[in-house]
């Protein structure tokens, strides 16, 4: 047979490429061969074919002459320990990775043998055998530890009737650390501090620590935001290459740019805030042909023209993926000569910006948008609080010369993105957050639910209205976009919810295109029953969580088909990388995005995702322990509280009152047997029939508030208080408390691992996914 006729069923390049970046290891050219099934002239030509394509650089020789594309991680391969996940799990890097030049690291997932795990911790180096997932993530089995670094600890010092110990600040840790005065670095009792782990106690079977850095007393409640940052491995100072680059920064120049000077813009921020990195303003379009729409301005801060590719700063912004914000501090993404400075839109003084113009409708449509670089001066730094009131009739001297030149104009293109926002079927859950207010020595003085205004709607369907307007303009442009996605439910949890609805009488239908107004409908038919609250909390857990990704998923929550973060570079990496993508596009200066950085979205994404989290955590940690401080005098008051977790270990409850997060243990429930009802949300007792469920008001009383962790213990204040209450024992059933030796019928039962997640994930910090999720 002629070699012509061999080749005729040759696959081509693209299919042999695909065939080994989907090989989770690296093949040789028998496993092509076999794959495809070639023989004779097809095998030679394929030797030909991968010898062009290690030339081309796309496949890289991995020993033993095996092939894999150039970013596959070997089979085997040393890692290093760098974190936890959302779920505890442990996540690794390939050790000695150089980030500058070869961008962030894969994601390394660990897995290994009790021994193996419990003698791993962040900053441990393992050899492990690597398995590719995906792009830039992998599983990895411990082979054996191969290093230590010093593993720090933060914790409480105190002194016990067996000497100096160390009570580590992480809910999860199960034992104290021996602390001897020696160690201790002049820390008194009641101090936090920072502490490296030395050795195992040779008597105790303790770990011996010293102390490296000394936080303050937990007395002091500004320690207890520190706690968090040191917890989830927050950076706080920046390399001093960093800061001189933004000490050395300068005003921009005009040259090049839009003049915006004489347009008054105006920022509206929090009360509290220091840095201004958007500004607004809108007028009535006058074109006849869009009677009633509106022409909108929004214009950012330009942190591309300060933050160059590859400089000291851009390498520490990315690292830090955002700012993090706590009550009493912030650790921003920036140096404050930036975020605070020539980066924040200060009234009366000029700044650069990349603005965008939009034209919308009469029912928020967005028609059109253009964006530019431009010199912008605000006109004014207002607040929420000030605007609302302007609108309501108390103007003061600030708001009261822009209320109908600046302010009315904002509100009235507010009412037609907000029909916009109705049309598309938004999702609304209504998850109150809460605020801490600190007195003048930073001790928390009150805690009150955050305020909800129509000023705030304003800025945030502005903002909303820009971020999907520089998604549009990005794919029109074919540039690379870092979208911000909400992919849609689970599929598993809406069947679960399903089936939860169909006792209530409420219909979800099966088989349906899940849609956010799907959703809606299901909660507008739960309101005014006893179920609205269940219902509610039902549906937050079906979502998914927001994340960043060059892939456009689109975003559920929001009912958008694109949409990517544009408003904020100053605290988010990802809107300096869609400023960066809109400079290169649109050709509006040599500091846009490089081919490089372009190539690394998908890593990055993965990794500015994860930092995001970390802050999310951090912050939300801050603020239990701050609130355990505030009720630690009130221990033995009672509350009202509704459970908004059910798990085979007891009932999480979030006290109306606070917003505070607490754990009835379930052995504190009146004496009885207690099933884990996993489809019904519910424990329910098997002796008496008592029934605890999701959704559920309870009289509560504090028990415990522990300001080292975060963590209230509770227990009902009414035990009797539960519905389907039994007077008498179900028969066939003897009186007993929970125990191993009971069994929980295998329909009821609820997987250890997964337990171990809802202890971690409290709805409190489901809530807080959902809040981040645009």
């Amino acid at each position: 047979m002629a070699r012509e006729d061999f080749l005729e069923d040759f696959p081509d390049t693209t299919e042999i490429l695909r065939y080994i970046e989907d090989s989770p290891t690296p093949v040789d050219k028998r496993d092509i061969a076999r794959a495809f099934e070639l023989k004779g002239a097809q095998r030679r030509r394929l030797r030909e074919v991968l010898l062009e394509l290690q030339e081309q650089g796309k496949l890289e020789d991995k020993g033993k002459k095996k092939l894999a594309p150039p970013d596959r991680l070997p089979p085997v391969g040393v890692v290093e320990v760098v974190g936890l996940d959302e779920d505890g799990e442990l996540i690794a890097k390939p050790a000695n990775w150089a980030e500058e030049d070869s961008g962030p690291p894969p994601r390394i997932y660990l897995s290994a043998g009790r021994s193996s795990r419990a003698a791993l911790a962040v900053g441990d180096q393992a050899l492990a055998k690597l398995a590719r997932v995906e792009d830039g993530v992998y599983e990895g089995k411990v082979i054996r530890r191969i290093g230590r670094s010093p593993r720090r600890v933060l914790g409480l010092y105190e002194m016990t009737s067996q000497g100096g110990r160390l009570r580590p600040t992480d809910k999860r840790a199960k034992q104290d650390y021996v602390l001897n005065p020696p160690d201790a670095a002049g820390a008194k009792p009641g101090e936090l501090v920072l502490a490296e782990v030395k050795s195992y106690h040779p008597r105790m079977g303790l770990r011996d620590v010293r102390v490296v850095e000394r936080l303050g007393s937990l007395d002091n409640q500004r320690a207890l935001s520190l706690v968090a940052i040191h917890e989830h491995g927050l950076r706080t100072a920046f390399p001093e290459e960093a800061e001189a680059e933004a000490e050395a920064a300068v005003t921009v120049g005009a040259k090049g740019r839009d003049n915006l000077r004489d347009i008054p813009l105006v920022t509206i921020d929090g009360a509290d805030a220091r840095d201004f990195d958007d500004a607004v303003y809108a007028e009535p379009d006058d074109e006849a042909k869009n009677h009633g729409g509106w022409r909108l301005l929004v214009a950012i801060a330009d942190v591309a023209h300060y933050v160059q590719p590859d400089s000291a700063l851009d390498r520490e912004a990315r690292a830090r993926g955002n700012s993090a914000y706590f009550p009493d501090r912030v650790v921003p993404m920036l140096p404050e000569a930036l975020s605070n400075g020539w980066c924040s839109l200060r009234p009366k003084e000029d700044r650069g910006c990349l603005a965008v113009w939009m034209t919308i409708d009469a029912e928020g449509e967005l028609m059109a948008w253009r964006f530019l670089r431009g010199v912008m001066r605000s006109a004014a730094r207002l607040t929420y609080e000030q605007v609302q009131a302007a609108m309501d009739g108390a103007p003061d001297d600030t708001s009261g010369p822009l209320l109908d030149p600046v302010i009315r104009p904002l509100y009235g293109a507010f009412q037609a993105l907000l029909t916009n926002r109705r049309n598309r079927g938004t999702l609304e859950l209504d998850m109150p957050e809460r605020r801490i207010l600190l007195n003048d020595e930073g001790d928390v003085a009150g805690i009150e639910p955050r305020q909800r205004l129509d000023s705030h709607r304003v800025i945030e369907e502005l903002m909303i209205c820009a971020n999907v307007a520089a998604a549009g303009e990005l794919e029109r442009l074919r540039q690379p976009c870092m979208y911000r996605v909400h992919d849609l439910p689970d599929p598993q949890k809406v069947d679960a919810l399903r089936e939860v609805l169909d006792g209530m009488g409420i219909r979800l239908a099966k088989g349906q295109v899940i849609r956010p107004k799907t959703f809606k409908r299901v909660l507008e038919q739960a309101v005014g029953t006893p179920h609205a609250n269940m219902v509610s909390e039902l549906v937050l857990r079906c979502q998914s969580q927001a994340v960043y990704s060059p892939e456009n998923l689109g975003h559920f929550g929001l009912a958008l088909q694109r949409y990517a973060h544009f408003t904020s570079p100053i605290r988010r990496y990802a809107d300096l990388l869609v400023h960066r993508a809109l400079i290169r596009g649109l050709k509006l200066g040599g500091d846009g995005l490089t081919e490089a950085q372009a190539t690394q979205f998908k890593a990055i994404g993965e990794q500015i995702s994860m930092t995001e989290r970390a802050a999310m955590a951090a912050e939300r940690d801050a603020v239990d322990r701050m609130t355990a401080a505030f009720l630690s005098d009130r221990v033995g008051a009672t509350f009202e509280g509704r459970v908004n977790g059910v798990t085979r270990f007891g009932l999480f409850v979030t006290l109306i009152e606070s917003g505070a997060d607490g754990l009835i243990p379930i052995s504190s429930l009146p004496d009885d047997f207690y099933v884990h009802d996993e489809r019904q949300h519910c424990l329910v007792g098997r002796r008496w029939g008592r029934r605890y469920r999701l959704g559920e008001l309870l009289p509560v009383r504090l028990v415990e508030a522990d300001r080292t962790t975060g963590g209230l213990v509770l227990h009902l204040a009414d035990p009797d208080h539960a519905e389907d209450t039994e007077k008498q024992p179900s028969s066939g059933h003897h009186k007993a408390k929970n125990s191993s030796e009971k069994k929980t019928p295998s329909n009821l039962k609820t997987k250890q691992s997964s337990d171990r997640k809802d202890r971690k994930r409290t709805p409190q910090a489901r809530r807080s996914r959902v809040r981040r999720s645009r």
